[in-house]
């Protein structure tokens, strides 16, 4: 443990952005002969998935490491520290940004990854095994990692028997060890999704998709239609960790996703996106704030379906005619100025100025992939996938896109099967998008699924100073 705090940490979102420029990327990839099923593209053996290194300045995977196992489904996945470690209450300021925490979704095994020693070299140091999470937490399918101020916060969708409630549990900051389930009271929350907090308001949200049962095997049509997925956003108090609100969206606002909240701690609001509403397979992203002490949300985006012959289409959406964009991913740019839509029905990128959170105006779009379009990239030609897990660097020039999502549902909506690619994106100061013709990451057999920047990102960091 050094004594002085880690230089990656910041207190504060404006020296964030002052930061020097990121120089790697860390991708996980699921291997495509590894899901043991029959999909696309998969060939040879059973491998298992990676973390795969990426030069930012030349584009070029530099360095590997992959784990142990085969199938694992690698997913979200973050730092075990950053810079809510210099909140005034927390008490660990001289832990260093040095491991990656990487959840299996389907195995639920977790792995602990030490990038310090050689950045382009990751060496993997620990291994949960599922029994041990299940035993000391109650669950399953654990999903996204945040560094909080006084712990390591996974959100989990499930039990170990593949029903709910999901949830979150909290890990050790310095051994890893799962603590327990971070729930005192839980109120009526019974799907978990994503996990992230108003810091400065002692206010953390919770998010809703499905139990294991409900998304292990692709979307399932009599429950989307029946309202079934998650529709609601989840209030509750960060430090007696008891639920307070549940804000129902409406039964017909499908997959209720990614939580991100304002950097600035003074701002009591974020922003959520919704995958699809059954309405009119439109997608949205709703604000959340709080305000005389209670948090309420509206609909501040929505993006409508693009109508498509039936031949075009995936058996899954045939019946309807148009493509859903199928927000599968938001970011919010450190400085709180911009957002970015990730469609991955159409293959969209949208970005809008939220300057005005209340009136989000769109600045910015790109097309890449897309289950009709397949829109082209200059160094590649036609792309399979769309713009799916989206990061944005510190600065907020330069975001970052991977095109996988999940693999029953890559199987399901892009049926003949999905290449993997991640590419950047150039975003000039006051709105437009660019794409860089010169940067365009193959994974060929496999699929990558989210980035982490060297040193901290636009999701990565909660900021106890504005």
């Amino acid at each position: 443990m050094p004594l002085k705090p880690d230089p990656t940490f910041y207190p504060s979102p404006r020296s964030a952005i002052e930061a020097p420029r990121e120089e790697l990327a860390y991708v996980v990839t699921l291997n495509e002969a590894g899901t043991g099923a029959a999909a696309p593209g998969a060939t040879g053996e059973p491998k298992p998935d990676a973390l795969v290194v990426v030069d930012l300045n030349t584009g070029e995977k530099v360095g590997r490491l992959d784990m142990p196992n085969v199938g694992d489904e690698l997913h979200h996945f973050g730092w075990n520290a950053c810079s809510s470690a210099l909140c005034p209450w927390a008490p660990h300021p001289h832990v260093e940004r040095r491991y990656l925490i990487v959840p299996g979704l389907k195995s639920s095994r977790m792995h602990v990854i030490d990038v310090k020693e050689d950045p382009r070299s990751p060496k993997l140091v620990k291994v949960i095994e599922p029994d041990e999470l299940h035993h000391k937490t109650g669950y399953s399918r654990p999903h996204t990692i945040h560094c909080g101020p006084d712990g390591l916060y996974v959100s989990a969708l499930g039990a170990p028997d593949g029903d709910g409630p999901g949830g979150v549990f909290l890990l050790d900051h310095e051994s890893f060890d799962p603590k327990g389930q971070w729930e005192i009271d839980r109120g009526p929350q019974q799907l978990a999704y994503d996990i992230w907090w108003n810091i400065g308001y002692d206010t953390v949200l919770t998010s809703e998709w499905g139990t294991p049962k409900m998304v292990e095997d692709g979307v399932q049509a009599e429950l989307l239609l029946g309202g079934q997925y998650g529709h609601q956003l989840h209030v509750w108090n960060l430090r007696t960790r008891r639920h307070e609100q549940a804000i129902d969206l409406g039964a017909e606002q499908q997959m209720v996703l990614e939580l991100r909240p304002a950097h600035d701690p003074r701002k009591p609001y974020g922003f959520v996106g919704v995958v699809v509403s059954t309405a009119d397979l439109s997608a949205s992203v709703w604000m959340w704030e709080r305000t005389n002490g209670k948090v309420e949300a509206k609909k501040v985006i929505e993006i409508p379906a693009e109508p498509a012959e039936a031949e075009q289409l995936p058996p899954v959406i045939q019946p309807f005619g148009a493509v859903p964009p199928l927000v599968t991913d938001i970011a919010l740019s450190v400085d709180d100025r911009d957002l970015y839509v990730s469609c991955w029905g159409t293959g969209e990128l949208k970005r809008f100025d939220v300057s005005d959170p209340h009136n989000p105006r769109e600045t910015g779009s790109v097309r890449l992939g897309g289950i009709v379009g397949e829109a082209p990239h200059p160094a590649a030609g036609a792309l399979q996938g769309g713009p799916q897990m989206v990061e944005v660097s510190r600065d907020g020039r330069r975001v970052y896109l991977t095109n996988s999502l999940y693999a029953s549902w890559d199987r399901q909506f892009y049926p003949r099967g999905i290449k993997g690619w991640m590419v950047k994106l150039d975003a000039p100061e006051g709105g437009g998008l660019d794409v860089d013709p010169e940067f365009f990451v193959e994974f060929d057999g496999e699929r990558p699924h989210q980035v982490r920047l060297q040193g901290g990102d636009a999701s990565s960091d909660s900021y106890c100073f504005p």
